[in-house]
Parts: structure tokens; sequence; C-alpha cells
């Protein structure tokens, strides 16, 4: 991968609705070259998916309760831990899942209406798993920071003071 591929990941990563020609500018390159590799990184699936980030907080109607749930599992031999974290991605409740080292083996992320509807999916469908020896969930109460966009922050006011 070249300098100049890598420049442009990192500026769709910083901000994905940059046009093509924007782009361009920036890594110096002409429209037509980015649209290629664009193209070809999302046929690569080195591109999954453009993604805006939401400070659902801000709209009341469509707020819901976020957890995450540490899991400790007996791996299976062969397959390790991919066959449950397979299981346990395809819930639609599930956001994400992710290896970890330390004391539990599989952070879970998981959203719902309700924190009985999160419990209820602890309860009824992941403690439920065969290789699920433990968990213990946390549910979020305020988000701060995440992917690198701090929530809340006031925009400071650019504009230049006039006094009389």
């Amino acid at each position: 991968m070249t300098d100049k591929e890598i420049q442009l990941l990192q500026c769709i990563e910083q901000n994905g609705r940059l046009s093509n020609d924007v782009l361009a500018k920036m890594i110096q390159m002409s429209e037509e070259e980015v649209v290629e590799i664009l193209k070809k990184f999302e046929n690569d699936r080195v591109i999954l998916q453009y993604i805006t980030l939401i400070d659902w907080g801000k709209v009341p109607v469509q707020e819901s309760i976020t957890a995450m749930i540490d899991v400790k599992v007996a791996p299976k031999r062969g397959v390790g831990f991919d066959e449950i974290a397979e299981k346990i991605y395809l819930y639609p409740e599930v956001k994400s899942v992710y290896l970890m080292s330390g004391t539990y083996d599989l952070s879970v992320v998981v959203e719902g209406k309700t924190m009985t509807s999160i419990a209820s999916f602890v309860s009824q469908k992941l403690s439920t798993l065969e290789s699920i020896l433990s968990t213990t969930t946390h549910f979020i109460l305020k988000r701060y920071k995440h992917d690198s966009i701090v929530y809340g922050q006031k925009q400071n006011d650019k504009r230049m003071v006039i006094t009389p």
C-alpha cells in the first residue's frame, strides 16, 4: 500500500463525506485516481462501510441503552473463540464483539430500548449458549468520547469580537 493510499484512508476515516475532488486535492492526486482507489478498497473490503456517528442523547425519541458485557468462554478445540464469537455477533442486539486479553475472553457491546431488554438478552440468549461460563454486564451511563469524537463539546465561537 502506498503512502498516498494510506493518506486517503486517513482522510475518509476523519470525514467520510469529503467529495472525491476535495480528497484528490488533499492528497495531490487526480480525482479519477481517487475514485479508482476507493472502488478498489471497497471491493477488497478495506473500506467496510461509511458511517455517520450520531449523538442519540440529543434525540430523546430515539434514545437507547448500551451495555458492555464481559464474557468468559470455554473455547472449543480447533475453533478457539471464533465459533462462539460468531454465534454472539449474529444477534441483532449485538453491535460489537471483541476478543480480549485479561480476565474475560470476549467483550460484547449490546444496545436495547430498556435495561430490561438487555437483561432479557443476557439471561435468555447470551448466557444460555453452550460455551459461555459467565458474564458481567456494565451499563453505559454517559458517553464522553467515542471513536475520537468528543460528545457534548461546545463549539468555540471563532468570530472576532467587536466592541464600540
